[in-house]
């Protein structure tokens, strides 16, 4: 399964901030192949926040980003954060990377 993680670092009104973002959280939980998302922001710097999603496969992602509304939604949050964002799999216990690029 898919991890979305992406990490923002606020630089404008952090309530601006939150307001666009529950409005593009909405928007993607909606969106076929979404498992479930959670945000979660830095003890240490209350202005760093992490967005994490759940997604049935690298399409359906791909495929919600690539909407025109989610871009729309998106733009207003340029002004406000600064994103790092990144698609992630669970890498095992003891898992080795093989040479095809999969861990085993």
């Amino acid at each position: 399964m898919p991890t979305f993680i992406n990490k923002l670092t606020v630089q404008g009104d952090i309530n601006e901030f939150l307001a666009a973002k529950e409005a593009i959280t909405q928007f993607m939980s909606a969106q076929p192949g979404h498992i479930s998302n959670q945000t979660l922001r830095s003890l240490g710097e209350p202005g760093v926040f992490v967005e994490v999603a759940h997604w049935e496969d690298p399409a359906a992602h791909r495929a919600a980003v690539s909407s025109a509304e989610f871009r729309a939604l998106v733009a207003p949050l340029a002004a406000l954060a600064k994103p790092e964002p990144g698609l992630f799999e669970v890498v095992d216990s003891g898992a080795r990377l093989q040479e095809d690029g999969t861990y085993a």
